[in-house]
């Protein structure tokens, strides 16, 4: 195992009816913008459950942050934030909303020229705006980790930012909100929960017994309850350990002392940008031909998880790598998750000659390693078409 250092200031507040307790976490004298997506919390009752438990406060509200956190929306935010003297930022959405809110915890703060170089600078925020979530759809960890993505549309990119001044102060976990989410946003949870896991994990053996049993019990977690969650999301059971399967799987503690890949991600980025495919099926096109075009080098890897999640018993390492890949491509087609890019567009051709470009402009190497070059990018979204 790696040295590793590992703090996570999150206030963690999990279970039924818990979103009561959020007066209680925010300091008295607070003018708070509330920040949530398209309206969906006003018609499944967590607006006035929200609501009542801010009764008193200063509270002022901005909507309409996407599924995809948009840099100019979030301008328009941080304006509101100026003007109006704001002193405490509250999410109340899945992973965009906190997202988009940890930028402007980072903006509101910034004294750079403009906010965007926070993101193509990878400007590290030591100290942001405090801001508290309540998580109305498991899927992304940004409820307990200090990292976001945000999308530019004018300039068709989507980019990653943190700083360790960007934990949230506290994050409300109640497992009900799931009984309003569409099978769709469901399923994506679902695939970018286990997708997070596998970016810290599928890489190369380093004798980290105890992070491999972590990881490989979120997967086994998230493959067990998939089918229940999906079937009746009001079943709470299933519910709560999918919630907090989607939390731990990004909230840091399974990365400490071993490498990270995230190149699926990176990629899965560029598709979103280029196609506006939802993030987390972006990951499931990429995920596959990522692991068959790096076989070599993971198949150790693919070969424990294969027996260890998917009980795979007979064969070679190689036998039992590749039927891993098969079984996690079937676990997402389960999920009604598509995995070709050309399952979600038919302009598919030349997006891995642009995503190379976009690597090469920026001089990103890929994976765990840093041994992928743009080149290799191409190869393997290729594949995925």
């Amino acid at each position: 195992m790696n040295n590793f250092e590992f703090k996570n200031p999150t206030k963690i507040i999990f279970g039924k009816d818990t979103i009561e307790k959020l007066s209680k976490e925010l300091p008295e004298d607070a003018k708070v913008l509330m920040l949530y997506g398209g309206g969906s919390i006003k018609k499944n009752g967590i607006y006035d459950q929200v609501m009542n438990a801010l009764s008193g406060r200063q509270v002022i509200e901005f909507g309409g942050i996407p599924a995809n956190p948009e840099y100019a929306i979030l301008i328009e935010a941080l304006q509101l934030i100026k003007e109006e003297k704001i002193t405490y930022l509250l999410a109340v959405g899945g992973g965009s909303v906190i997202d988009g809110t940890k930028f402007l915890s980072a903006a509101a703060v910034f004294d750079g020229d403009t906010p965007w170089d926070i993101l193509t600078k990878n400007i590290k925020t030591k100290n942001g705006m405090p801001f508290g979530t309540v998580l109305t759809l498991p899927a992304t960890g940004s409820e307990m980790n200090s990292g976001a993505v945000i999308t530019r549309a004018e300039t068709i990119e989507k980019l990653a930012m943190g700083g360790p001044g960007l934990f949230p102060e506290f994050s409300i976990l109640d497992p009900q909100v799931i009984t309003s989410i569409p099978e769709r946003q469901l399923a994506n949870g679902i695939t970018d929960a286990f997708t997070h896991v596998l970016e810290q994990y599928m890489t190369y053996p380093i004798d980290a017994i105890l992070q491999d049993r972590f990881a490989e019990s979120i997967l086994q977690t998230l493959i067990d309850v998939a089918p229940k969650v999906l079937k009746d999301p009001t079943d709470y059971k299933p519910a709560a350990d999918f919630m907090w399967s989607c939390t731990m799987a990004l909230n840091g503690l399974i990365q400490k002392g071993v490498p990270g890949d995230w190149a699926v991600h990176m990629m899965g980025h560029e598709l979103t940008a280029l196609f506006g495919i939802d993030h987390a099926r972006t990951l499931a096109i990429i995920a596959p031909s990522h692991y068959k075009y790096n076989f070599e080098a993971k198949k150790e890897k693919l070969a424990q998880y294969g027996e260890r999640v998917w009980s795979i018993t007979e064969g070679s390492i190689d036998d039992k790598a590749y039927a891993a890949i098969e079984k996690t491509e079937a676990f997402f087609h389960k999920l009604g998750i598509d995995t070709k890019l050309s399952d979600y567009t038919k302009d598919y051709e030349g997006a891995a000659e642009e995503i190379a470009k976009r690597f090469t402009d920026r001089g990103w190497k890929l994976g765990e390693r840093q041994a992928l070059m743009p080149e290799d990018a191409q190869k393997i979204v290729k594949m995925a078409y």
